[in-house]
């Protein structure tokens, strides 16, 4: 190609404006945030509660996809440890895939180390341990209140909240007072907490409470995001997603369209099943089972059943156990269904669907229990 034009161009350009200047703007960085997890975590869970794997995978992915740079920290520094988690699970393989993730876990920065100014926000990973090391971490209360304080965002999750629970900002208040959140809430903890939490220095809800946070929650296990300027808290684990890009949306930017997860897809087919109460999450889930965790659905409308205070409660836990019942073979769902039904006053279908339940199998104690209960 003949390069003349071009070049007797560029040459005409400077005769015209004088000789361009080399761009000495060095090129933009990329926001950089914190991820924070505990460093409690042995043996899976086991012997100590850790981190959420489920919680750290959403948010190190969601973060990454949008053009974040990210420090992941923990109390002690150094490796990590999540608690029994399913590493098939796509957003944990794509974690687990990603060598930046795999090396950040394996490599926690000390929160003693941290400098506030390197950060945009700081978004505080859940799991049980978060409640043993991450309060008594002054180093980590400190760094949440120098970026709060330089106008960055704070964001936690489930468990994480508990972070918040001992930051004073310069002018002596509480992060949380006078402002509205969320967390692992009371009745969670009751069903979900029951190993560690007698252990717990507090219980999340009642100290955000005590602090002056203005609390919200959703049912059991539903998920929740509540945005209070740059304050995004998360109730559990569902509600990770929502809060990664919550906290997306407060540092100024859209989150780039992604393919929600099937637990994201799951938990919005209940919450448009109990909007509704019509066919259409019945036919969507019996046409494309596979695009949802059907478990996760039966499990799900299971405990909310054993929280259930009013009628209207246990229905919708009814609902949503009837929604995964024809794709989940479990006597015990059945059993649960069974109670719903008799709790709401129609001890005739509770009997007829526990002698169902029995004819099957006979030796099923839940069963004959609650038969047993219903005795008058």
């Amino acid at each position: 190609m003949n390069r003349f034009p071009s070049l007797l161009l560029a040459c005409a350009m400077a005769i015209l404006h004088g000789p361009v200047a080399a761009s000495t703007a060095a090129p933009a960085q990329p926001p950089r945030v914190l991820l924070v997890v505990s460093s409690e975590g042995r043996d899976q869970g086991r012997t100590r509660p850790g981190f959420e794997m489920d919680e750290f995978a959403q948010a190190w992915l969601i973060l990454r996809r949008n053009g974040f740079e990210i420090d992941v920290a923990s109390p002690r520094g150094g490796a990590v440890e999540a608690d029994k988690y399913n590493a098939t699970e796509s957003f944990n393989a794509a974690a687990l895939a990603d060598p930046l993730a795999v090396r950040a876990l394996a490599g926690t920065l000390p929160t003693a180390q941290l400098r506030a100014g390197d950060y945009r926000g700081v978004l505080v990973i859940g799991g049980k341990g978060a409640m043993f090391d991450l309060p008594a971490d002054s180093a980590l209360q400190r760094t949440i209140a120098a970026i709060w304080e330089q106008g960055g965002i704070v964001a936690a999750v489930c468990h994480g909240p508990a972070a918040l629970a001992g930051v004073r900002l310069g002018n002596g208040r509480a992060l949380v007072e006078g402002r509205s959140m969320t967390g692992f809430s009371e009745e969670e903890e009751l069903l979900f907490g029951k190993r560690w939490a007698k252990e717990f220095a507090f219980q999340l809800e009642p100290r955000m409470r005590e602090l002056g946070a203005r609390w919200q929650e959703a049912p059991l296990m539903m998920p929740k995001v509540v945005v209070d300027g740059r304050l995004v808290t998360g109730q559990n684990p569902y509600s990770t997603p929502a809060l990664a890009e919550a906290f997306v949306r407060a540092s100024g930017q859209v989150p780039v369209a992604r393919e929600p997860w099937r637990d994201e897809r799951s938990m919005a087919l209940v919450e448009r099943h109990l909007q509704l109460r019509d066919t259409q999450a019945v036919q969507q889930l019996a046409r494309r089972p596979a695009d949802y965790h059907v478990e996760l659905i039966g499990i799900l409308g299971f405990y909310q059943l054993q929280a259930a205070q009013t009628p209207v409660a246990i229905a919708d836990a009814l609902a949503i156990m009837q929604l995964a019942r024809p794709h989940m073979d479990e006597p015990r769902l059945d059993v649960a269904m069974a109670e719903a039904h008799w709790r709401l006053g129609d001890a005739t279908r509770a009997r007829t669907q526990l002698r169902a339940v029995l004819e099957k199998q006979p030796a099923l104690e839940e069963a004959k229990a609650l038969l047993a209960r219903m005795q008058p």
